[in-house]
């Protein structure tokens, strides 16, 4: 097994180094199977078959890496099949894109692992192994790592890959992250470990939202200077204020390039219950595949128009939704379980 190397005293950016967009081709999706029956609220069976379900949604596109505590791998690889990857890593939880690495690369194309701090979403759920897992695939995949002195979860933030990054004030700027932090320090961490020259700062996310506004619930970049936004449906959604702010936000914001910002519009249908239980769905939580788009669903008229727009949006994509509410249970969606591995060299020289 490869050896990680660990850089104290530079930063990705001094080394050349930037976070990639989503759209840019992957070799790999990491994914993290279920291993907290609490999360599930009563749904964890359900939960892990819609966690195979969508595991083999991206495995029509790219590899699929699924983590799984050393006690679950065989029930994932018997879930899963021989074509996805399972490897045991100790965990607290599944929500991969979290907790998991951050990789950044430059133009040679070596990749390095940015490791955040994770801290259960403002000490809300167990999280030091959780912690620990960009730290163990670092050394797996035989790449340098960077320790970030932060508190930051990648559902947070989203990028454009030129310089720009998407993000809340509600999530970056929460007491129970960085408490010391401003937004002038935050900005400044995110250009030394993400290669970042602009942040375009919204104001939050989702009402009730566990994550504490998590950007990946309300908009994300689609492409350069092409942002989808979630926009109410029902004059009585508890969200409309909030997303009519981003939208008129982001209207007027632009890149780190000085370029407008085009904003295409997703339907967000208002909070609803299923088997009685509170669920806010949600179209803008995607994962980009290499030649897909896998969109979670919701047996909701919604669902309709919201296929239509991202198919109108990415033409070049094959567009698949996968019912989701279960995942919506748990307090997340497509997005939020799914981590790209961009394509690049295996180790920094």
């Amino acid at each position: 097994m490869a050896r990680s190397m660990r850089v104290d005293s530079r930063t990705p950016f001094g080394d050349g180094f930037s976070m990639p967009a989503e759209w840019e081709a992957h070799d790999a999706c990491y994914m993290a199977w279920p291993c907290r029956p609490e999360s599930w609220q009563g749904f964890y069976a359900e939960a892990k078959a819609f966690y195979a379900a969508v595991a083999r949604a991206v495995g029509q596109f790219e590899p699929v890496v699924m983590l799984a505590s050393p006690h679950l791998v065989r029930e994932a690889r018997d879930s899963l099949g021989p074509e996805i990857e399972v490897i045991a890593m100790e965990m607290d939880d599944s929500w991969i894109r979290d907790n998991g690495p951050f990789f950044v690369r430059r133009t040679g194309g070596e990749r390095a692992v940015v490791n955040f701090q994770f801290n259960g979403w403002g000490m809300k759920f167990p999280w030091r192994k959780d912690n620990l897992v960009p730290v163990r695939l670092a050394k797996r995949l035989g790449l340098y790592r960077y320790d970030a002195p932060v508190v930051l979860e990648g559902g947070a933030i989203s990028v454009d890959g030129e310089g720009t990054l998407l993000t809340t004030e509600q999530c970056l700027l929460n007491s129970n992250r960085n408490p010391s932090l401003s937004r002038a320090q935050m900005e400044h961490l995110l250009a030394d470990y993400l290669g970042i020259r602009k942040v375009i700062w919204l104001g939050c996310g989702l009402k009730d939202d566990i994550t504490d506004g998590h950007v990946d619930g309300v908009a994300c970049f689609a492409a350069p200077r092409v942002v989808v936004a979630a926009y109410p449906t029902d004059s009585s959604d508890p969200n409309r204020k909030a997303l009519a702010e981003n939208l008129a936000l982001l209207e007027t914001a632009t890149d780190a390039k000085g370029k407008s910002i085009e904003v295409m519009k997703l339907p967000q249908p208002r909070p609803r219950t299923f088997h009685g239980l509170a669920l806010t769905p949600g179209y803008v939580n995607h994962y980009l595949t290499n030649g897909g788009l896998i969109v979670p669903m919701f047996g909701i008229p919604e669902d309709r128009v919201a296929l239509a727009t991202l198919r109108t949006l990415h033409p070049d994509r094959e567009v698949v939704g996968v019912h989701a509410a279960y995942l919506e249970l748990g307090g997340g969606s497509v997005h939020c379980i799914t981590q790209q591995r961009p394509v690049g060299t295996e180790a920094v020289p």
